[in-house]
């Protein structure tokens, strides 16, 4: 059975021209294109705002020189709207200068009155480049919503991970560690109360374990929960600096150029991180022989780098879908309000730096005093 296919929407078009012979040559025009169009036209400032701003146009048409303003004011004026169409100058000659000017502000495209033959097409092309262009515009702010929720999710993942980790680690003090306490107590009461030498010999050998048991919980503590921070950021890095040359036999040294008092639990928190996995990569992929921490405040903004002589980063590695280590950073930085530079040249080393800006102190003069 054949339906009855419906009429295509006309093009709906604000004609701004206050010639009504040139006018009715646009309409001419436009009927021999052969496409629907609705035009309306005005030709004062006033008008042409009140219309732009209650009807909806699919794009505006607009003589250069009209009594008392110019096309450009009419510009002006459609962008107090949220949304604006396509702007087409049509005018006579108005010169090369003025079109690239208007162009530049926004307009998109300028005919000259004497080529309305064109009309149609460049209607149709504004259209379509206008369509373009808003799509992008709505896939930017989609985008920028969606790196926005996954800022705050990283954020929250962050804030979740260490609440887990501060329970863990209180769990393992309460009740491993209290049970590794309870049984080095009672290893010591057998070792003084047999005389077999035998029985001594698994006593002291069992403690020897025990004792590294005890060692192991209390290094995991620290790392799940760095209690150290409690002394201050400059402790925590040469804690940390120390327990890395210990364990990986690499020289590690830390500068201290400042250090400011007042420095909130988050900013430390996440400058203890990143040195701990800035460490951590130098020992799994470096495979340098000394390391360098610097750790500053001046001018208010905190500065931890991290850098190593070793073999350095490839282009390739930084882009790698699994470097969950380094995006980790970068998104750490970000809850503070800071931001992570990684650099790295042949096999010069690499440099993680984190940039932290912070408040500046307060100031001791009250106001209205001297």
């Amino acid at each position: 059975m054949l339906q009855d296919a419906s009429p295509p929407r006309p093009i709906r078009i604000l004609h701004l021209e206050d010639s009504a012979v040139d006018h009715a040559l646009v309409r001419l025009a436009l009927n021999k294109s052969g496409e629907f169009y609705e035009l309306e036209r005005v030709e004062t400032l006033a008008e042409f705002g009140r219309l732009a701003q209650t009807f909806s146009f699919d794009v505006i048409l607009a003589d250069y020189r009209l009594p008392g303003f110019t096309a450009l004011d009419a510009w002006s004026v459609l962008q107090e709207q949220k949304h604006t169409p396509p702007f087409i100058l049509l005018s006579g000659a108005i010169g090369e200068p003025a079109a690239v000017a208007a162009i530049k502000t926004g307009i998109s495209d300028y005919l000259a009155k004497d080529d309305l033959s064109k009309l149609a097409q460049v209607i149709r092309r504004s259209i379509e480049v206008h369509s373009i262009r808003r799509a992008k515009e709505l896939a930017d702010v989609e985008l920028a919503a969606s790196e926005q929720r996954l800022a705050d999710f990283a954020d929250h993942l962050q804030m979740t991970m260490e609440q887990e980790r501060a329970a863990i680690a209180r769990e393992i003090h309460d009740d491993i560690g209290g049970a590794l306490a309870a049984v080095k107590f009672d290893l010591s009461w057998i070792g003084r109360h047999t005389n077999d030498a035998m029985t001594q010999e698994h006593v002291t050998a069992a403690t020897e374990m025990l004792q590294h048991a005890l060692e192991a919980s209390q290094r995991i503590m620290m790392n799940l929960r760095p209690a150290i921070l409690d002394q201050g950021l400059v402790a925590a890095v040469q804690w940390l600096a120390g327990g890395f040359t210990k364990r990986t036999g690499i020289e590690t040294k830390v500068h201290v150029f400042q250090e400011k008092e007042s420095l909130s639990k988050a900013v430390q928190l996440v400058a203890y991180r990143t040195a701990q996995e800035a460490l951590t990569n130098i020992a799994k992929h470096a495979n340098c022989s000394q390391v360098i921490i610097d750790l500053s405040d001046a001018e208010n903004v905190l500065t931890l780098e991290v850098k190593d002589n070793g073999k350095g980063i490839s282009p390739a590695e930084h882009h790698k879908p699994k470097a969950f280590g380094l995006r980790g950073l970068r998104e750490r930085a970000k809850t503070v309000g800071g931001w992570l530079d990684i650099s790295s040249h042949g096999n010069t080393g690499t440099s993680i730096i984190l940039s932290v800006p912070l408040l500046p102190p307060p100031s001791d003069t009250q106001p209205g005093t001297d």
